[in-house]
C-alpha cells in the first residue's frame, strides 16, 4: 500500500518530479520541473464501477502479443508469466531452464519452471522484463511485481485503479480493467464452495 508522502523509487505518491542535479563546490543543487508531476485527482475515479476494491488488472503488450489478465502487485518481489502463455506464443524454446523455490505468504514453497526475458511495451515505453515461468494456475496470465514497477518508475494507485509513469513524452497512464477482474472473481467464486455462501 502507498500512502501520501511515501517514496517509491525516489518518487513520491503525490508527485513525481523530473530532477536536475548539478554540483557546485561540493554542494548538490536540485531543480525540479512541474511539467512531469504525477498526481491523482478526483477525476481519475470517474467511470469506475463502485465499490472499487478490485485488484489492479491491466492489459500489457509483450512482443507482438496483447496479454490480458495482468495483475499489478506491489507486494510481489518478482514477475511471473504462465507457461501456457509462452506455449501459445511459441516462445518455450527461449525459456532458460532453472528451478527456483519461492516462498509464499503462507510459508509454503512453489517451484518455477524456468526464467525468460521478454520485451514489454507500455505507452511507447519498451522494457526488457525478467519473468519467472510458472506452470500452475495462479488466476492471472502475468503478475507484475516490484521489479517491473520500479524499472518503469510506475506509481500505482489501487484506489484509482490506475498506473502513472514518466516517459520522454511526459506522464502516461494505464487504466485498470475492472470488468475483466470482476469476471475472474465471479468464475473463481462459482468454481469453489464456501461454507456459509450460497450462490
Amino acid at each position: 500500500m502507498i500512502f501520501g508522502g511515501v517514496e517509491v523509487n525516489g518518487v513520491t505518491f503525490l508527485a513525481a518530479k523530473k530532477v536536475k542535479i548539478s554540483v557546485t563546490h561540493g554542494k548538490r543543487i536540485r531543480e525540479t520541473s512541474k511539467d512531469d508531476e504525477i498526481t491523482f485527482t478526483k477525476e481519475d475515479v470517474d467511470g469506475l464501477i463502485l465499490p472499487h476494491n478490485d485488484a489492479l488488472v491491466i492489459y500489457l503488450n509483450v512482443l507482438d502479443f496483447k496479454i490480458k489478465r495482468v495483475l499489478v502487485d506491489p507486494g510481489c518481489s518478482v514477475n511471473f508469466i504462465q507457461l501456457r502463455v509462452l506455449k501459445q506464443a511459441k516462445l518455450t524454446r527461449n525459456i532458460v531452464h532453472a528451478t527456483n523455490l519461492l516462498a509464499r505468504f503462507n510459508l509454503t514453497s512453489v517451484s518455477t519452471r524456468g526464467e525468460i526475458v521478454l520485451p514489454t511495451y507500455a505507452e511507447w515505453v519498451t522494457k526488457s522484463t525478467f519473468f519467472e515461468v510458472m506452470d500452475r494456475d495462479m488466476g492471472y496470465n502475468v503478475i507484475l511485481g516490484r521489479l517491473w514497477i520500479h524499472g518503469m518508475k510506475v506509481v500505482p494507485s489501487m484506489y484509482h485503479k490506475l498506473l502513472k509513469f514518466p516517459t520522454p513524452d511526459g506522464i502516461k497512464q494505464i487504466i485498470g480493467d475492472q470488468i475483466t477482474t470482476r469476471e475472474m472473481n465471479a468464475i473463481t467464486l462459482s468454481g469453489k464452495k464456501y461454507e456459509g455462501i450460497n450462490k
